[in-house]
């Protein structure tokens, strides 16, 4: 098996070094669309995206012979396109990962396998961006043996498709002080724009930019009885 990578971000490089562990052979590693030439240069078996920025174009796709195939942070059709973390804590309230053959879509092509990640309320888009990378890992180590083996049966993306640009996110960004709108929606914004050490939320006021994150604690245990023992006039 002879494996080509397009891009490399953290989950990739936890995929990589798993891959290298297994005594499969990694040709390459690829991260400008002008790499994108090597490809047909090397003739991989297989092609990896995680984290690749470019539209890879029909010819390219068609070299490996097993195929070009994608992880992406969301229940596809769901959440195509960037920051999926971001979305569905603002609009799906539902969130996933999906491993997908490529087309030229965006996020488009038929669907090798998914898994579902809960929510927390506690969730921000950061911590929300480690579940998914968590489940990546484990979702591509157990269906590796099947794609190896070419023991795959695609399935077509069904259902309601949203897809977002980079710019969706960036127009996030500035609050607008004087915006009506429920506690709950102005929590789940902030819950969206949170992922340290990125500054993405931001207000304006008298001239100054103020930034500005949230942090949802869980209670853990009874809080009620914990300030009783630690402050014995609490409440009283």
């Amino acid at each position: 098996m002879k494996i080509v990578f397009l891009g490399l971000n953290a989950i990739g490089k936890r995929i990589y070094d798993w891959l290298v562990d297994q005594g499969e052979t990694i040709l390459g590693i690829l991260t400008t669309r002008e790499q994108l030439k090597l490809v047909h240069e090397l003739k991989p078996d297989l092609v990896l995206c995680i984290g690749f920025r470019h539209i890879v174009d029909q010819a390219t796709l068609a070299v490996p012979s097993m195929g070009c195939i994608n992880l992406h942070k969301a229940l596809l059709p769901t959440n195509r396109g960037a920051n999926p973390n971001v979305w569905s804590i603002l609009e799906s309230k539902t969130a996933g990962v999906s491993m997908h053959y490529m087309d030229m879509g965006v996020d488009t092509g038929p669907l090798i396998a998914q898994r579902e990640v809960e929510i927390s309320f506690a969730d921000t888009a950061g911590s929300l961006y480690e579940k998914l990378e968590d489940e990546q890992f484990d979702l591509f180590v157990e269906t590796w043996p099947r794609i190896r083996s070419g023991d795959v049966e695609p399935r077509e993306q069904v259902g309601e498709a949203t897809v977002h640009r980079k710019q969706d996110f960036k127009d996030l960004w500035k609050l607008d002080l004087n915006r009506e709108c429920t506690l709950s929606e102005a929590i789940d914004l902030l819950r969206a724009l949170t992922f340290p050490p990125f500054r993405n939320a931001y207000v304006e006021k008298d001239g100054k930019r103020y930034y500005v994150e949230i942090r949802i604690t869980p209670e853990e245990g009874d809080r009620e009885q914990t300030w009783r023992r630690l402050v014995p006039d609490y409440h009283e």
